[in-house]
């Protein structure tokens, strides 16, 4: 290895040889059983090696070279579920057992890190996962053990039975970040899972029982609500680092210290961001990778399909396979609130385990911290698919709480990225389905909005500031983003709103009719571009195609928008007269679409409306000029004799979200996007095929300001579907 140090004399030697000679012995040539006393001094011994980022480097290579005989890997993994063991019959209170734990998860994490990162088989056999049949083994342990399986148990169950204390903080944060590592193998699969993908670590967790997964679940959400910390006078110190440098691999016992505890920061990107409390993050991230993961397997029987000769080989390959059921996305989407006891909102009994989580604390911590995009994900995962706490989130009366960090980020959407955006617009959608939501937030009268800069907001209602943001989202799509579900999404959730739209501002009114008009001028340069290169016989059919394709979208954004205004004008009218006003100000925008196919009959009640107050504001006598003001009193005055003579009746919209058949291809990449980005992890960016990565790496927006290609579009497995 070239710079590994003699075999130090122990009698006379500083610890930090002593050190160095047990980390090089670790990874060298020879192999030292399980009961080896080599294996108590390494794990209790204190360490507080400076090695330059190169050593390390060198010995994780003598490392990859000499684990498939001496099988260390293994057994020091072995080693920490021991250390485990005891930690959690003791409670956490044995200190030594813990220093030995900390040390054998941080040497794990930075070895089996570099395994990873390098391994070139499809099941990682780099890894080595087990013993030697020759190994003699203690009288405690059986050699055809599944050594993945035992540590993620050991680790899982002291995270779920160990309370978080000044004690325990450093091991239950290694604990995490050794998780983050041990899953990271998903880092190098493609998105789309397959029967014969082995993720060895990650799927030993996916088989614990029920009891367990439900603990781990409710202790990693406890941990982001409560946010522990410890002391800043905790003891702390690194291994593997350069003098006067943060570790290679760092021991922190701080709560002002940097990140979190992750082997190699030499391969940290050193845009990485601070964290201000590294165990709440992690143990959000561990979550999230959890509960999003999913295990492909084939099915039992073999499936022939004879209706159609014609089917290709690849859809029988799909049909021969399923996925299991993830039981930490179970878990979470079968939590109840700790206030109902062991009794559901329908008064049912739950058999076998269930979360019990306190959904008022996690409510006011998802709003506090929703500008994290983690906090996002997490609300997403719950109100998608927890109906319990969807149903909670809709019954409380203080709804801003969670809407406005969700359109302050959305107002600052260009600051944000795409999935961001996405998982909001999402996240409105689901709420928007609920009619009493819809009401609700009309009610609730905001003094003032003081991060909306484009026009003075006061007391505006809630609705009102959500339909501004809404279109405002559209707008920023349009000259940005450039995405059609992204559309999709802000008009379904306006179409659900429209019905019980109540006393809607003057400002929204103004902003939903100018949205018909933003519209309006896209359908048209579409369509004259098409029909000028319907004029031009040299250019290819293809173009053509994509005009009409793109030019039947639009068609469909504009009859959405005139249902909208439709849905307001059947259903709640008397109580809007600014939208009135609105349509009758701007009246000449819907002109041009009078005979249009898809559009006359909507337009139609439009017109309707406008003949009515127009006729009223025509037979009325009004000193001087017509004002504003005089204008919208006699809305308002002649908006009482409203009765709908004439309206047709059309059958009221309403959008519903359903998640993708594989929502996998999706989320794993997103939720690594998120480890990468948020917990000072890296990975080494050319063995990474999960998602597109730039080598080298490069800013994160291009010269424009606009993100990158490889972050757009990437919701597009995500889809909303009109439920008639």
């Amino acid at each position: 290895m070239g710079g590994v140090p003699s075999t130090p004399r122990f009698a006379d030697s500083r610890p930090q040889d002593t050190a160095e000679y047990l980390i090089a012995t670790f990874v060298g040539e020879k192999s030292f059983p399980l009961a080896s006393d080599f294996w108590q001094k390494l794990l209790e011994l204190p360490l507080s090696l400076h090695w330059p980022s190169h050593r390390v480097h060198q010995a994780c290579e003598a490392f990859a070279q000499n684990n498939c005989y001496t099988r260390h890997l293994a057994k020091i993994l072995i080693h920490l579920t021991w250390c485990l063991q005891e930690c959690i019959s003791s409670s956490g209170t044995a200190s030594v057992a813990i220093m030995k734990a900390i040390n054998a998860v941080y040497i794990s994490s930075v070895f089996l890190k570099y395994l990873i990162e390098n391994a070139e088989s499809e099941n990682f056999e780099e890894l080595h996962l087990s013993l030697d049949e020759s190994e003699p083994l203690p009288k405690e342990f059986v050699l055809d053990q599944n050594i993945e399986n035992l540590v993620m148990h050991s680790v899982l169950s002291f995270i779920a039975l160990v309370d978080v204390s000044p004690h325990t903080y450093n091991l239950h944060q290694e604990l995490l970040n050794f998780m983050l590592v041990a899953m990271s193998t998903q880092l190098l699969s493609v998105p789309s899972l397959g029967p014969k993908d082995v993720h060895p670590f990650i799927d030993a967790a996916m088989t614990e029982e029920s009891s367990l997964v439900c603990s781990v679940v409710c202790r990693l959400l406890l941990n982001y609500i409560t946010r522990p910390r410890i002391s800043v006078n905790s003891s702390s110190y690194s291994i593997f680092s350069e003098e006067n440098q943060p570790g290679v691999l760092q021991r922190v016992g701080s709560a002002a210290a940097t990140i979190v505890l992750l082997p190699f920061n030499y391969l940290v990107s050193s845009n990485g961001e601070g964290s201000s409390n590294p165990l709440t993050d992690c143990s959000l991230l561990v979550l999230l990778v959890l509960i999003h993961y999913h295990k492909c397997v084939e099915n039992d029987e073999s499936i022939t399909d004879r209706s159609d000769d014609s089917a290709t080989s690849d859809s029988l390959a799909k049909s021969s396979t399923h996925f299991t059921v993830n039981p930490y996305c179970n878990a979470l989407e079968n939590a109840r609130d700790i206030e109902f006891g062991h009794m559901d909102l329908e008064g049912n009994a739950h058999s076998g385990p269930v979360v019990r989580l306190p959904f008022a604390s996690l409510f006011d911590t998802l709003g506090m911290y929703l500008a994290d995009e983690t906090a996002v994900l997490l609300l997403y995962s719950l109100v998608q698919g927890n109906s319990g706490f969807l149903e909670y989130v809709l019954v409380r009366t203080d709804l801003d709480t969670l809407l406005m960090p969700i359109l302050e980020t959305l107002y600052n959407a260009s600051k944000k990225t795409p999935n961001q955006i996405y998982m909001l617009l999402i996240i409105l959608l689901i709420l928007s389905q609920d009619s009493s939501f819809n009401a609700s937030i009309h009610k609730m009268i905001l003094p003032s909005v003081p991060w909306y800069k484009e026009h003075l907001l006061h007391q505006t209602s809630l609705g009102s500031l959500l339909v501004i943001i809404l279109i405002r989202t559209v707008k920023y799509n349009l000259s940005k983003l450039r995405d059609v579900y992204l559309h999709t999404t802000c008009l379904a959730t306006l179409a659900n709103m429209a019905p019980h739209v109540h006393r809607l501002s003057a400002y929204a009114s103004q902003r939903l009719v100018s949205l018909f008009y933003m519209l309006s001028r896209k359908y048209n340069k579409i369509a004259d571009r098409r029909d000028d290169k319907k004029g031009n016989l040299t250019e290819q059919d293809s173009f053509a195609e994509d005009m009409s394709a793109e030019l039947h979208i639009y068609t469909d954004f504009l009859r959405i928008v005139l249902e909208i205004l439709n849905a307001i004008l059947t259903y709640a009218l008397p109580r809007n007269p600014e939208v009135v006003y609105a349509i009758l100000h701007r009246e000449e925008v819907f002109q041009p679409f009078k005979s249009h196919p898809r559009f006359n009959e909507l337009l139609e009640n439009i017109y309707t409306v406008l003949d009515f107050f127009n006729s009223r504001l025509d037979a009325q006598r009004v000193d001087g000029e017509w004002s504003v003001e005089k204008v919208l009193q006699s809305i308002i005055i002649n908006c009482r004799s409203w009765r709908g003579d004439g309206l047709k009746m059309f059958t009221r919209l309403y959008f519903s979200y359903e998640q993708e058949s594989h929502p996998e291809e999706f989320f794993i990449p997103y939720v690594w996007q998120l480890v990468l980005s948020r917990c000072g992890f890296s990975f080494n960016p050319s063995a990474i095929n999960l998602f597109p990565v730039d080598l080298p790496v490069k800013e994160e927006s291009n010269d424009d300001g606009e993100p990158n290609k490889h972050q757009n579009g990437e919701l597009n497995e995500q889809r909303v579907n009109i439920d008639p």
